[in-house]
């Protein structure tokens, strides 16, 4: 079991900056991935960035170049640094986390933390 912590929501002007945290109940050396995503009424939750074990961050293809994912190992807990924020980046935002062990996979998520943007 993991709990997860979000913070760092809120409204913002186009082209602003927001930054979201992710505080997990147990260390991140212990996780597969952990990350963030976004959804929209009526639309599927999106891959926002993840990082892998191993280190490996993905992000998702409207994001790249704006956002950037980094850890605090020590406080296990995820950033998400949003830049130059668009109103189409408007969203929930769930922090996920996936654990493996041994041939099962778990996937555990945030309550979520609205991201708005708007003039």
């Amino acid at each position: 079991q993991v709990q997860l912590v979000e913070s760092g929501g809120g409204l913002v002007q186009p082209g602003g900056s927001l930054r979201l945290s992710c505080t997990a109940s147990r260390s991140i050396f212990s996780i597969y991935a952990m990350g963030w995503y976004r959804q929209v009424p009526g639309k599927q939750r999106e891959l926002v960035a993840r990082i892998v074990s191993g280190g490996r961050i993905n992000y998702g293809d409207s994001v790249k170049g704006r956002f950037t994912l980094s850890t605090d190992n020590a406080k296990n807990t995820v950033y998400l640094q949003m830049n130059s924020l668009k109103p189409e980046d408007t969203a929930v935002y769930y922090c996920n986390v996936e654990l493996v062990q041994g041939p099962d996979q778990y996937a555990y998520w945030g309550q979520g933390t609205q991201v708005t943007v708007s003039s």
